[in-house]
């Protein structure tokens, strides 16, 4: 497989992998769990041409580098702000998050009001009373040492392109996986990919109890923001629970809610346009900006 597209920059020294296309106003796009940046690939030709879109591989997931800190709330909204500077990109930016990305975007709009244009949260990540779990430093210690084994073992060569395939197939309503199987073997073939997974994993209830806490501190800024919710529609107990979870948080952060239907949880796999168009409506193009250059 050739070089992937984009450029490598170092972000408080992690090179991440980092792609950004088209012209105008900035926004981010965070992928959730173990997510690349080729599953946002829909959505970018919808945003190109209105938008400076920039996407990136977080810590050990994608092509970029592992990072020697375990993931924070406030570290991934640093990280965040690191690649737009790496950019060249200072002005504010409209950051998208999906799923336990969610957790990331909001932390952003709260810890750099300034920067912030709008927030989107694609199918996030809800956690109403979310407490650390127990034992914070055990588990990300024995997260590691489960990722060395099973790399050790070969497992994720063995079998991390055909999980990632049965993951989308089940959190998709198109059933298949677009991305192309040579990329998915240098990627979830990677015992660093699989390393990474099991870090986020493992401290998910950390970064929701420390967004938690970062809303009581820093207010939002007085931006829009969008919370879209993946509906497949079926009326069943689980989904409206999960919609009602999803429009108490729009209420919490006085956001538009639009629930998406069909669609399964990969919202920018199953309908790109619903996403690109709440990115658009959340952050309207000003003619008169100049401030904002396209990157790599």
């Amino acid at each position: 497989m050739e070089r992937p597209p984009g450029r490598m920059v170092r972000v408080e020294g992690v090179t991440l992998h980092v792609l950004s296309e088209g012209a105008g106003p900035v926004c981010v796009l965070s992928g959730g769990l173990g997510m690349g940046w080729f599953d946002w690939d829909p959505v970018v030709p919808l945003l190109a041409e209105h938008r400076t879109v920039v996407r990136f591989d977080r810590p050990g997931l994608g092509f970029s580098a592992p990072s020697p800190e375990p993931p924070t709330a406030a570290g991934e909204a640093d990280r965040i702000a690191g690649v737009l500077d790496a950019l060249g990109l200072p002005g504010p930016a409209t950051v998208v998050g999906h799923s336990l990305a969610a957790f990331h975007a909001e932390a952003f709009a709260r810890l750099h009001p300034d920067r912030t244009d709008g927030v989107v949260l694609v199918d996030g990540s809800v956690e109403e009373d979310p407490s650390p779990g127990p034992a914070r430093e055990l588990r990300t210690a024995a997260a590691r040492a489960r990722g060395r084994a099973i790399t050790a073992a070969g497992l994720p060569r063995a079998l991390g392109p055909m999980l990632r395939r049965l993951t989308v197939r089940a959190t998709s309503v198109r059933r298949t996986d677009p991305a192309p199987d040579e990329l998915l073997r240098r990627c979830y073939g990677s015992g660093r990919v699989a390393r990474a997974i099991l870090l986020e994993n493992a401290r998910y209830f950390d970064v929701a109890a420390e967004l938690a806490v970062l809303r009581e501190d820093y207010p939002l800024p007085p931006v829009p923001v969008a919370v879209l919710a993946a509906s497949h529609g079926n009326g069943s107990w689980f989904e409206r629970r999960w919609l009602e979870r999803q429009r108490r948080l729009a209420e919490r952060l006085d956001a538009r809610f639009e629930a998406v239907a069909p669609a399964g949880h990969l919202l920018m796999l199953d309908r790109p346009q619903a996403v690109a168009d709440a990115v658009l409506a959340v952050s309207p193009a000003r003619e008169t900006d100049t401030s904002q250059a396209p990157g790599a």
